[in-house]
């Protein structure tokens, strides 16, 4: 599997719709917490590096979560 930029978004943003149904404060905190422990040190570096308006709401709080070491 390729880890562009493309699907990286793509992946987090699947993660994200998968917890959509628990109330969007939940969705950002599972989504980091998952990308914080699934996801390995290349792929977390790049979507952190990513321009956060090409990624939904949720993941982009996600990864501000994970930024301010709060997953």
């Amino acid at each position: 599997m390729s880890d562009t930029p493309e699907r990286l978004r793509y992946m987090a943003d699947q993660i994200a719709r998968n917890f959509a149904a628990q109330g969007e404060d939940r969705a950002i905190a599972a989504t980091a917490e998952h990308i914080r422990l699934y996801w390995d040190p290349r792929m977390k570096a790049r979507i952190m590096a990513e321009d956060r308006t090409h990624l939904s709401p949720v993941v982009a709080a996600a990864l501000e979560r994970l930024e301010r070491g709060l997953a």
